[in-house]
């Protein structure tokens, strides 16, 4: 594995840059497994790794090291535009898809327009650390986009947190 930016003292894997980062890693911070023509970005929040392997094996690895992760949980992107590719114009697209459903967690995955995801990878950038990693994909509009949550603080428990500072509540102490 090559690095495209940042610097590692393993630059040959870019599973073990996987393991060391994880554990740092939480609510706001992204992995993006990318396809092989995905630009190098000039944000100092973004590292990009290039792995040199097939992609499904790169996202099953990724979702394997979340799953084993106590502290987060990951909400799952991909290009909208995906879903409109034809074969002709880019072929095993109709394949890469079926393989893509089979792995995906689809009730925790979202398809929004690609512009729209990087806008969102460029924000978070702003504060937080994201990690792409390449892959030796040549399909248009591939990448998988995985956004970390908290696995133990949910979006409602937030809510109701949020409601209760709001309504005047006095905290509860010990």
């Amino acid at each position: 594995m090559a690095l495209a930016s940042g610097s590692s003292d393993h630059p040959h894997d870019w599973e073990y840059e996987l393991s060391r980062r994880l554990p740092l890693f939480g609510h706001r911070n992204w992995i993006v497994i990318a396809d092989a023509a995905y630009p190098a970005q000039s944000n100092p929040g973004i590292e990009t790794l290039v792995a040199g392997a097939d992609q499904m094996q790169v996202v099953r690895k990724v979702q394997a090291a979340i799953a084993a992760s106590k502290h987060i949980r990951a909400n799952i992107y991909t290009d909208l535009e995906l879903g409109f590719v034809e074969e002709n114009d880019a072929p095993g697209i109709t394949e890469y898809r079926r393989q893509l459903d089979a792995l995906l967690d689809r009730s925790n995955c979202r398809q929004l327009p690609h512009e729209q995801i990087i806008a969102k990878l460029d924000q978070c950038a702003q504060m937080f650390r994201i990690m792409i990693v390449k892959t030796d994909l040549t399909i248009p509009y591939s990448s998988v986009f995985f956004e970390f949550d908290c696995s133990y603080w949910t979006a409602k428990a937030e809510q109701r947190l949020r409601q209760a500072m709001s309504g005047g509540a006095v905290p509860s102490v010990g």
